[in-house]
């Protein structure tokens, strides 16, 4: 197993510049500090029903190894979001809702399902922790007898008569898990709006997503004792995200109510999208909501931790604020999953054997969330390196973090210039590098 936070003998490292020493190469990242850009608001992944039966399933060694490894605040990787299904996603064991068919007052709602193991791991998270996460909640399809196919999957539209009931439903839910003991901090209007799903789904056009915000689902949050909820639109990619959000946006009385945009990375890596949306409307926010490997578990290949860290310096240099993995877990499957999607994790269980696997992404996702601060703003930098990839923070503390990447076959040096200092690093083939300096 690849440790990437160690040693610089392997193809990940971190390592801190303590000293400047001489120019030697003829690409340069130069460093500004005094042109600000974007706030980081922190890292999570997803609590999906799939993730926590996982993590039920193991040992409470495993258990507390896995928490440790996300959400300690010292030795993993210092989690402070997470993201919730209202109710079931792909990855639950089946279609499933809070409420009894046809209930129209919302009388039967009711999260008990959640306690049984989506709320216990959150609530063990928090514990190591030390102090409450932000959660992220986000519904895949409203009840089947609200939607137009009468059907949790494929698609569908929510029915007109429906649209007050549906906006109550999220307020409901928020309550629940405040009840709960947990903050839902904002929630996604739809998961993946324009993707007709053989799991479940539902279709919103960009009229129809900013017209239900505008008439229902705003009134109704700001109406209740939950107003400072966030409400996020589109979650999904960034291919169309500017006509989404400038569909929404534009209209003044929707955009009151809508705190930013939500970004999956599926079909296209075209960030420079962010930065059209951030130009177009810039006192709106971009969360990173959800991105995995695909196709299954990929345990031991490298090129899935590129994958991330080459999404995260790309969403981060064009006005990203945070990322939010999908499944913090999955067993040896790449499940549960009730439609067969099956997917990679950072975290794989082995759940016959109780043996957890620690993979690529997962120290990818590191490079980042254990030395980027909540609070931290990305700043200014301009790199002529034709192929190593880089994005630059300053945490609160002043402390500047350096992240890049080399996905090539040939190592590379590049003069780091801060200021009137400058030092020359040497970025290994395929390697993904983490450097400190001290504010």
């Amino acid at each position: 197993m690849i440790n990437y936070f160690e040693t610089s003998k392997q193809r990940g490292y971190h390592n801190k510049i303590d000293d400047f020493y001489t120019k030697n190469s003829e690409f340069t990242l130069t460093i500004n500090t005094k042109i600000k850009h974007q706030k980081v608001i922190g890292f999570g992944g997803a609590f999906t029903e799939a993730a926590a039966l996982t993590f039920s399933k193991l040992s409470a060694k495993n258990q507390e190894s896995i928490i440790e490894a996300y959400f300690d605040r010292h030795k993993g990787l210092r989690y402070n979001l997470g993201r919730v299904a209202i109710h079931s996603c792909d990855f639950a064991l089946e279609n499933y809702t809070y409420i009894d068919e046809y209930d129209m007052d919302l009388i039967t709602f009711s999260i008990d399902r959640d306690y049984r193991w989506v709320i216990p791991m959150i609530k063990q998270a928090e514990e190591k922790r030390g102090k409450p996460l932000s959660i992220l909640a986000s519904p895949w399809s409203p009840p089947a007898w609200m939607k137009s196919n009468n059907s949790m999957n494929h698609g569908g539209e929510l029915l007109p008569k429906y649209f007050q009931v549906w906006a109550d439903y999220y307020v409901k839910f928020i309550d629940a898990y405040a009840k709960a003991g947990i903050d839902v901090f904002a929630i996604t209007v739809q998961n993946e709006p324009a993707a007709k799903q053989v799991w479940d789904s539902c279709l919103y056009s960009a009229e129809q997503e900013r017209d239900f915000i505008k008439y229902y689902l705003g009134p109704t949050l700001l109406q209740s004792e939950y107003c400072d909820t966030k409400i996020i639109i589109w979650d999904h990619n960034r291919d169309i995200v500017y006509e989404r959000a400038h569909t929404v946006l534009c209209d003044k009385e929707t955009a009151r109510y809508v705190w930013g945009t939500g970004i999956h990375w599926y079909v296209s890596e075209a960030f420079e999208n962010l930065s059209k949306v951030h130009e177009a409307f810039p006192d709106k926010h971009i969360l990173f909501t959800e991105g995995c490997i695909e196709g299954g578990v990929r345990l031991n290949d490298f090129k899935s931790g590129e994958r991330y860290a080459r999404n995260m310096i790309g969403d981060f240099s064009h006005y990203c604020e945070g990322y939010i993995d999908w499944n913090l877990m999955l067993d040896e499957t790449g499940g549960p999953n009730h439609v067969g999607n099956y997917c990679d994790a950072p975290i794989i269980a082995d759940t016959q054997n109780d043996k957890v696997y620690f993979n690529s992404s997962y120290y990818a996702i590191g490079h980042f969330s254990k030395y980027i601060d909540e609070g931290a703003h990305r700043i200014e930098s301009q790199s002529d390196h034709p192929f190593v990839k880089s994005v630059v923070f300053e945490n609160p503390n002043g402390e500047i973090i350096v992240v890049l990447q080399n996905e090539t076959e040939e190592d590379s040096d590049l003069n780091l210039q801060l200021r009137d200092h400058h030092t020359t690093i040497k970025i290994t083939k395929r390697s993904i590098i983490t450097l400190t300096i001290a504010g």
